[in-house]
């Protein structure tokens, strides 16, 4: 009888042991099922991130390329007090008499030359550099031919226009699901996650380290990166400036009261893909001058090539200082109901503190006010914005840049690591593309499956790729015996 006790084991061990078995089977696949979306999601992802991290390196080191390539035109030698702006104006007009002059640029150095757009028509616009004290034109900065602009167009566009802004999206949506897959295949949950968790294993072949240095770099950064990823998905052309944007935009009534409207909005003047206007007040519109303040000048035009009815260029940039203004722009009017319009703000690297953003319209008449916004007057989110642009560009510091260059760098390694581990395991001569295994009993995991929906709902664009992506798999890669064996 004794025997026979010890040859049975009692019911409840039992019944633990099958319950840690189904345990253990579940978190297996749940674990093959989250390294399949990675996988997947990877797949579109990263030349992305590559593409994103390099033009993003260009971008955050301009005002050092720019300086290398363009030393001779923009460094002056101070000598004695400064000319008049309207002078200096006069000089550009002197020398592009049939162009638009729609921007001047003051310079928040003493050995720094002033600059003035000019815009020459047919989309050509040069940054024209005037040397302050003399007043004479030392050359100019072609917008469309500078590595920022080439760099930023990538970033933005892949050149291509809204096509390029809509996979850039995608990709970026996506990126989020990436990171959460990522997160919880990092975190250690056994033996064999715990032993590369922190640690960088290089005694253990290849693949080993590769997954070390990946897991690791991506999952300590992967709250950088998702600040990063919300802070340029709000530039997108959907989430962006649908969603996000639209329900953030300055609310033109709040302070424009009975002020006329123009058909221009703030994002009007910009140039090119630059962003010179705060972002929640791109797509609010700009302020009217009120012609009746001189009848005489109501048949007249007051286009920037002849400003000689308005106020004058040195009354607003004097009001402007009066205002708190140091570095700043101003944009000039080109009309007869146009407005000068003074910005300083963080997103176009005026201030480096978001906190001063300010962005001030003057009647080009009288030199009223009609409108001033600074950072109180920002929604959290636009404020939630300007931080993040901040710190995005690498704005706030020199200590802030170079994170930034490193985080781009690391990024880049992340990427190229993600590549290297499917590389070495891969099938060879196989017919496959080395898809991580799929789980007959995986089932349907509600925190994956939640995780996929979250992520669908709040970035459209990923959503319909996500759709799109399990139809082909439905009615085309599961119907043919050759697909279904690469994707297996």
């Amino acid at each position: 009888m004794m025997g026979s006790q010890l040859q049975t084991p009692p019911k409840r061990s039992l019944r633990s042991s099958q319950s840690n078995h189904i345990t253990k089977q579940q978190t297996k696949a749940r674990y093959f099922l989250a390294w399949r979306w990675h996988f997947y999601a990877g797949l579109f992802v990263i030349p992305f991130m590559i593409m994103l991290s390099i033009t993003g390196l260009i971008m955050l080191f301009d005002d050092e390329i720019e300086q290398l390539r363009y030393s001779e035109i923009i460094n002056v030698i101070p000598e004695g007090n400064a000319l008049a702006p309207s002078k200096q104006l006069d000089s550009v007009k002197v020398k592009y008499p049939n162009a638009k002059i729609t921007q001047f640029i003051a310079s928040d150095s003493l050995d720094q030359a002033n600059r003035f757009n000019v815009s020459l028509g047919d989309g050509q616009s040069v940054l024209v550099t005037v040397n302050p004290y003399t007043g004479e034109v030392i050359g100019e900065i072609d917008r469309n031919n500078s590595w920022y602009q080439l760099a930023n167009d990538i970033h933005g566009t892949l050149l291509i226009g809204k096509w390029g802004d809509y996979l850039i999206e995608i990709a970026a949506s996506l990126a989020i699901l990436l990171l959460v897959s990522g997160i919880y295949l990092w975190l250690p949950k056994d033996q064999a996650s715990r032993a590369g968790f922190l640690k960088l294993r290089v005694n253990k072949g290849v693949r080993v380290f590769m997954r070390d240095l990946h897991a690791n770099l991506g999952g300590a950064l992967s709250f950088v990166l998702l600040m990063f990823l919300l802070s340029g998905l709000a530039w997108t052309g959907v989430w962006g400036a649908k969603l996000v944007q639209g329900w953030n935009t300055f609310p033109t009534y709040y302070t424009w009261g009975d002020k006329p409207e123009s058909v221009l909005v703030h994002q009007d003047l910009n140039h090119g893909s630059e962003e010179e206007l705060p972002w929640n007040l791109e797509q609010s519109p700009v302020p009217q001058s009120n012609g009746h303040h001189g009848s005489h000048h109501a048949h007249h035009s007051t286009a920037s090539s002849d400003l000689t009815n308005s106020i004058g260029l040195d009354h607003i940039i004097a009001q402007a200082r009066q205002l708190g203004f140091t570095k700043f722009k101003v944009f000039l009017p080109q009309s007869k109901t146009g407005v000068y319009t003074v910005a300083a703000n963080s997103m176009a690297g005026d201030v480096t503190d978001p906190r001063q953003d300010r962005t001030t319209h003057f009647d080009q008449y009288s030199g009223d006010i009609l409108v001033d916004v600074t950072w109180e007057d920002y929604t959290l989110v636009a404020k939630l914005m300007a931080a993040g642009v901040s710190l995005h560009q690498g704005d706030l510091s020199l200590i802030n840049k170079m994170l930034n260059a490193l985080f781009c760098v690391a990024l880049v390694i992340i990427s190229m690591t993600g590549v290297a581990m499917w590389w070495v395991r891969r099938p060879v001569n196989q017919g496959k593309l080395g898809v991580p295994p799929r789980f007959v009993e995986e089932g349907v995991w509600k925190v994956g499956l939640a995780s996929v929906i979250a992520t669908s709902i709040l970035f459209p664009l990923a959503g319909l790729t996500i759709i799109a992506m399990f139809c082909l798999d439905a009615l085309i890669v599961r119907k043919n015996a050759r697909l279904a064996q690469y994707f297996s």
